[in-house]
C-alpha cells in the first residue's frame, strides 16, 4: 500500500474506505456504529486479549502525557467506554480532590456510552463524567470550549480525518492540546510481518470466538492499514492548524501518540 492510499481525505466521487472496502461517504458512519454496537459487550476483553494487556500501558502513557491538572477542561472523543476518561478522573481526584469541571466523553456510539457509563458506576464513579452521543467531525460543542482534547483509537474510524482534526482544533481553547493515541505503522524488521500475520489471522479468530463477530475485527485489521502513518498524521495536524505536531512511538510503532497545540 502506498502512503497516498492510506489517507482518508474527501473524494470526488463521494466514495471512501470501510477498511479495505470502497463504500459511500454517507454510509460509513453508520458502518462503524453498527461494529461497535456489535461488540460493544466484548470491546474492553477483546482489547486485552488483542493486545495481551499491552493497551493499558499505552494509555496510561498517554494520560502521563497530558498531565492533567485541576481548573482544565477535558474532551474524550470516541471514549465511549471511559477508558481515557476514567483514568483522567482518577487523576483529578487523588487525595479526595474534587474537580471543578465535569469531564465530557463524546462517542457516535450510543452503546459504547452505555458500556461505559455501567463501568464508571461499577467503579463508584457517579458524578464528574458527562456522557454525549455525537460525531468528531461535527462536534455538538461551541467553539473554544475544552484545555485538552484526547482521542484513542477513534480517529480512524471516522469519515474524514481532516475535518475530525479540524473540529478538535475548533473546539480547544488558544493554548489547548491534542492527544491521539491510535493503531501506527510498525517501524521495526520482522515485527511488521509478525504483526500483519497476527492482525489477519488471529484477530478475526478471536472476534469470531470472544465477540461472536469475526467481520468486525477484519473491518479492525484494514482500518489500521488504511489509517495515515506517523509522519503524514503529523503533516495533517499542521494542516489542521495545530502548532508543534509531534509524535511517540509504543512497542515498535504498534500504536503512536500524537500531540499538537492550538496557539
Amino acid at each position: 500500500m502506498s502512503k497516498s492510499d492510506s489517507t482518508e481525505a474527501p473524494s470526488a466521487s463521494g466514495t471512501t474506505h470501510f477498511g479495505f472496502k470502497t463504500v459511500a461517504e454517507t454510509a460509513k458512519a453508520s458502518m462503524v456504529r453498527g461494529v461497535f454496537d456489535s461488540v460493544a459487550p466484548k470491546y474492553d476483553l477483546m482489547n486485552d486479549l488483542m493486545s495481551a494487556g499491552v493497551h493499558r500501558l499505552w494509555k496510561a502513557a498517554m494520560v502521563d502525557t497530558v498531565a492533567p491538572r485541576p481548573g482544565q477542561t477535558f474532551l474524550d472523543v470516541a471514549g465511549g467506554t471511559g477508558d481515557i476518561a476514567g483514568r483522567i478522573h482518577e487523576r483529578l481526584t487523588r487525595g479526595g480532590a474534587a474537580l471543578t469541571a465535569p469531564i465530557t466523553v463524546c462517542d457516535i456510539n450510543a452503546a459504547m456510552l452505555g458500556v461505559g457509563r455501567d463501568r464508571m458506576l461499577d467503579r463508584g464513579i457517579v458524578t464528574g463524567i458527562d456522557w454525549v452521543c455525537g460525531d468528531a467531525e461535527t462536534l455538538p460543542f461551541p467553539d473554544m470550549s475544552f484545555d485538552t482534547y484526547t482521542i484513542a483509537f477513534g480517529l480512524r474510524n471516522v469519515t474524514h480525518v481532516d475535518r475530525a482534526l479540524a473540529e478538535a482544533r475548533r473546539v480547544l481553547k488558544p493554548g489547548g492540546r491534542f492527544f491521539c493515541l491510535e493503531f501506527s505503522r510498525v517501524v521495526m524488521p520482522v515485527l511488521d510481518k509478525l504483526y500483519d500475520t497476527y492482525s489477519f489471522q488471529v484477530l478475526p479468530f478471536l472476534g469470531q470466538t470472544i465477540a461472536g463477530d469475526r467481520d468486525a475485527y477484519v473491518y479492525l485489521a484494514e482500518s489500521i492499514r488504511r489509517f495515515p502513518e506517523q509522519q503524514r498524521l503529523v503533516a495533517m495536524m499542521g494542516e489542521a492548524g495545530f502548532a508543534r505536531a509531534t509524535y511517540k512511538n509504543f512497542t515498535g510503532g504498534i500504536a503512536a501518540l500524537h500531540s499538537g497545540w492550538r496557539l
